[in-house]
């Protein structure tokens, strides 16, 4: 058994007229001091027995003199020769023993095998809700009903045991452990289930009790134990690596299907996701194989994606297959649609802000010519022009083109072509310093 912890696990019995008896008659009722008492419940008035103030032994809670009393009383009454009293200590029986569990499961382990049906069945209740709060009282008692022959009392034992998942984790796997060495495959199939609930618990051994059940010769066991591979990848993605590369080869489909799901969980960064994901692209599997290639374009880019492509066609026989395929060899920048091929297109480069000026300067428009206000009204009809408008205009047209192909120049003067200039001046000779 694991480290001991504190378990916040309290055992709540069913509510009834009971709880109505005032709590100085529950124990005088219950050793049958007194014959009955009467109680107001839901509007009713009813008289309660010996019975009722044994299960409302319940009530009574604390380590004092009341305590004792009322687990000497549950003593009793378990060893009643009334099966009624009998059934009525056992449903009392899981919230005394929180006070005082002395001699009780002793009792309990007696009365499973009770020759009266209602208080073996209400044994078998009794062990199921005890279960998950005394691991260590009722340990050997639920190994043996988890493998009892008898369907309801090994359901009972099985339900204690699934609440024991959650509350002593490694207590629970000590009992999986133990089941799945049984022959009877029944056993190693119903254990294997539990796993799921252990996956982020049971730690280690959990993840052991897993590998063992991946291995298991029955194929539900293996299938059960695939089943948690798909949160494991999500907790444990080493781990997960490890149990679904062996999985993704398993004999049984569904196996499979369990761990190509888990790889589909894992971090697509991965180099070993990737290359289980394309090894089983070429599954004998339809499903697998489908289910590894609808994942390809999210794993690889464009490039690489059409030659993985073009190998898998070359095996592929399904026609839906070869048509996904298909599509990803299809380069679209050279195939592809107008549009699809547009998106391809680098951008115009940007014009530096220096030569736009130069070009502006210069009387040439860069980039698409600006729309005038007035060209929406183009497509209106336009009065036809006079002779003398015509002449005018075409007149206008020619000055403006010999402006452009012939621009002034000024006038070079004869000195500005000897290399003298204006500002140029001559010394005076030195004769005229004497």
């Amino acid at each position: 058994m694991g480290g001991s912890k504190k378990i916040n696990h309290v055992v709540e019995t069913e509510s009834g007229p009971w709880m109505a008896i005032e709590k100085q008659d529950i124990i005088p009722l219950a050793m049958g001091d007194i014959s009955s008492v009467n109680v107001s419940w839901k509007g009713d008035n009813l008289s309660l027995y010996k019975p009722e103030g044994i299960i409302a032994l319940t009530r009574i809670k604390g380590k004092g003199n009341d305590a004792s009393m009322a687990h000497k009383t549950l003593l009793l009454a378990l060893e009643s020769e009334d099966p009624e009293i009998r059934e009525a200590g056992l449903k009392a029986l899981p919230e005394v023993a929180t006070q005082k569990s002395d001699e009780l499961f002793d009792w309990l382990s007696v009365l499973l095998d009770d020759p009266e049906r209602n208080v073996r069945q209400a044994a078998s209740k009794c062990l199921s809700l005890s279960a998950p709060v005394f691991p260590s009282g009722v340990q050997v008692i639920l190994q043996n009903e988890l493998r009892s022959f008898n369907k309801n009392r090994m359901d009972a034992a099985w339900k204690g045991l699934t609440s024991l998942c959650e509350t002593w984790p490694s207590v629970a796997c000590d009992h999986i452990d133990t089941l799945l060495l049984e022959e009877d495959p029944k056993y190693r199939r119903k254990a294997a289930k539990l796993l799921r609930k252990l996956l982020f618990k049971g730690g280690s051994v959990t993840w052991d009790l897993i590998s063992w059940a991946l291995d298991d010769e029955d194929v539900e066991v293996r299938r059960n134990a695939a089943k948690t591979l798909p949160s494991l990848a999500r907790k444990e993605t080493r781990l997960a690596t490890i149990f679904s590369e062996r999985a993704i080869i398993d004999s049984d489909a569904k196996v499979r299907l369990s761990a190509v799901k888990a790889i589909q969980g894992m971090d697509k960064d991965s180099g070993r996701a990737r290359e289980l994901i394309l090894q089983s692209a070429s599954s004998k599997d339809i499903n697998i194989r489908r289910a590894c290639i609808e994942m390809l374009p999210k794993l690889y880019s464009e490039e690489v994606l059409r030659g993985i492509a073009t190998d898998l066609l070359k095996s592929e026989t399904d026609t839906k297959l070869r048509e996904e395929l298909k599509e990803m060899t299809i380069d679209e920048s050279l195939e592809g649609s107008e549009s699809q091929k547009n998106k391809f297109l680098a951008p115009a480069p940007t014009v530096p802000k220096l030569d736009r000026e130069v070009a502006e300067a210069h009387g040439i428009q860069l980039g698409l010519e600006n729309i005038s206000p007035s060209s929406a009204l183009d497509a209106a009809p336009k009065k036809p022009l006079t002779e003398e408008e015509r002449i005018k205009q075409k007149n206008e047209s020619l000055k403006e083109e010999a402006k452009k192909s012939n621009p002034l120049y000024r006038q070079v003067s004869q000195d500005e072509m000897m290399g003298y200039d204006d500002e140029d001046y001559f010394m005076d000779s030195d004769d005229e310093e004497f």
